[in-house]
């Protein structure tokens, strides 16, 4: 076969596709048209779910919810969870509220003031519902999560979520905080490298920071312990 019939024979096999694939596109164009449709309704649909039903609760969530950050701030901390009878309280606002930023706050909130009351499995289920893009509201969540573990004796679950809330937000006020409790954790469990490393860290990057200053018997303990000197 020569070179000319060769390449002739390979541009009617590439018609012969083109001309394939047309066929499947006339054929299959009502399907398309149908699923495009469906997106477009979808997304429209979606939209006006947020406008028509999402923000009139947001804003009815928000002016509910200030009666329960009140009593939140001056510490009634029943009050603030539950409700007085006439205001509802944040485990309202998560029960009747569900899909609005009021009630994402409101496991925040709930998280802190179970912890507070000492219900540390029930704080920890509610800050693991919270999200934001706060990074130091979320690292205080995050840390809180830590406290709860503390609290109930889990101390290597402790330490990751220190260690998480340090890493989520490393400014001076909330990040050698959390590096100290990491280290003390692991402390607690004997795992004194690491311990080490937390303070370290602190020394590296946070030696201006009330932590900081007071770092280096830290270092110098967790050391001892490894039989460093």
């Amino acid at each position: 076969m020569s070179k000319k019939e060769k390449n002739e024979e390979q541009l009617i096999d590439v018609e012969q596709t083109l001309s394939s694939w047309e066929k499947k596109i006339e054929q299959n164009k009502k399907s398309y048209g149908i699923v495009l449709g469906l997106i477009i309704l979808v997304v429209a649909i979606y939209f006006a779910w947020a406008k028509l039903y999402v923000a009139p609760q947001e804003a009815r969530a928000q002016t509910l919810m200030f009666h329960a950050e009140r009593y939140f701030a001056v510490d009634s901390l029943d009050k603030a969870l539950y409700g007085d009878g006439n205001y509802l309280g944040f485990n309202d606002i998560i029960n009747e509220f569900g899909v609005t930023s009021s009630a994402n706050l409101s496991h925040y909130y709930m998280g802190i003031g179970l912890l507070r009351k000492g219900e540390f499995e029930e704080a920890i289920k509610h800050l693991n519902k919270f999200s934001s893009n706060d990074h130091i509201l979320s690292s205080v969540a995050i840390g809180a999560i830590g406290d709860a573990h503390a609290e109930l004796g889990n101390m290597s679950e402790a330490a990751d979520n220190y260690k998480k809330a340090a890493r989520n937000n490393e400014d001076k006020f909330t990040a050698p905080i959390y590096l100290m409790r990491a280290g003390l954790a692991y402390e607690s469990l004997g795992n004194y490298s690491d311990a080490e490393n937390m303070y370290v860290k602190i020394k590296e990057n946070y030696s201006e920071t009330t932590e900081g200053r007071e770092i280096e018997k830290y270092i110098a303990r967790s050391r001892a312990a490894q039989g460093i000197k």
